[in-house]
C-alpha cells in the first residue's frame, strides 16, 4: 500500500498534508461494459459510456476516498436498436426519459498497492442495493497531452437482474451480468 500511496502523492504534487482531491471523469474514456448469457448460444454484450460522476482521492488514505457516478439509462448501447428498443420496454427498463443509473461508494477496502473492494449502492430501475466492485488503479500521473494528474481504474462485478426489478425472460436470459468498468479522471479544476 505504500507504494500506492507514495506513487499517488508525487502524482498529485502532494505536499507534506494530504487531503482529499477531486477528480472527474473523462466521458470520453469512461464505459461501463455489461454481458449475459443468451439462452446458453452466446454471451452478449452492450456498454454504457459518456457518463459522469468524481472521485474524491485521499492518497494518504485511500481507503478514505469515495466515488459518485451516474449515468443516463438511454446512453445504453447494444449494437443492434431492436435489442436496446426491447430494453427500454416494460419487459425490462419501462425507461423514461431523464431515467438514470447511480453508484454512490459507500466504503472503501484497499486489498494491495493498487487493489480495492469499493462497496456503494447501485441504482437501477428505481432500485437500490449494495454491489462491491474489485478495483484496481491503472495508472496515476501526469497525463502527456493534458498536462495535469489524471488517474485510470477498472473494476469488475456482477449484479442479478432481478435484484433490481429486471428478470423477465431468466433463467434462459442469465439472471447474472457481469459488469467490467474502465474510467479515466482528471484532477478538477
Amino acid at each position: 500500500m505504500k507504494s500506492m500511496i507514495l506513487a499517488a502523492a508525487l502524482a498529485l504534487g502532494a505536499s507534506s498534508a494530504f487531503a482529499a482531491e477531486k477528480y472527474v471523469l473523462d466521458a470520453s474514456h469512461s464505459q461501463v461494459l455489461f454481458s449475459y448469457s443468451h439462452l446458453g448460444y452466446s454471451t452478449t454484450y452492450g456498454m454504457f459510456s459518456g457518463f459522469e460522476g468524481e472521485i474524491m482521492f485521499d492518497a494518504d488514505a485511500p481507503e478514505n476516498s469515495s466515488v459518485n457516478v451516474s449515468m443516463p439509462l438511454a446512453s445504453m448501447f447494444t449494437g443492434w436498436e431492436q435489442r436496446k428498443g426491447h430494453f427500454m420496454t416494460a419487459d425490462f427498463f419501462d425507461a423514461k426519459e431523464g431515467d438514470m443509473i447511480t453508484f454512490v461508494s459507500t466504503g472503501i477496502e484497499v486489498t494491495g498497492d493498487d487493489t480495492a473492494k469499493i462497496t456503494g449502492d447501485l441504482t437501477l430501475n428505481e432500485v437500490t442495493k449494495s454491489v462491491v466492485l474489485d478495483a484496481k488503479l491503472n495508472k496515476s500521473g501526469d497525463h502527456p497531452m493534458a498536462g495535469k494528474p489524471w488517474m485510470g481504474f477498472d473494476a469488475t462485478t456482477t449484479v442479478t437482474r432481478s435484484d433490481f426489478g429486471l428478470g423477465a425472460f431468466a433463467p434462459a436470459v442469465s439472471d447474472d451480468v457481469a459488469l467490467n468498468i474502465s474510467v479515466e479522471a482528471m484532477k478538477a479544476e
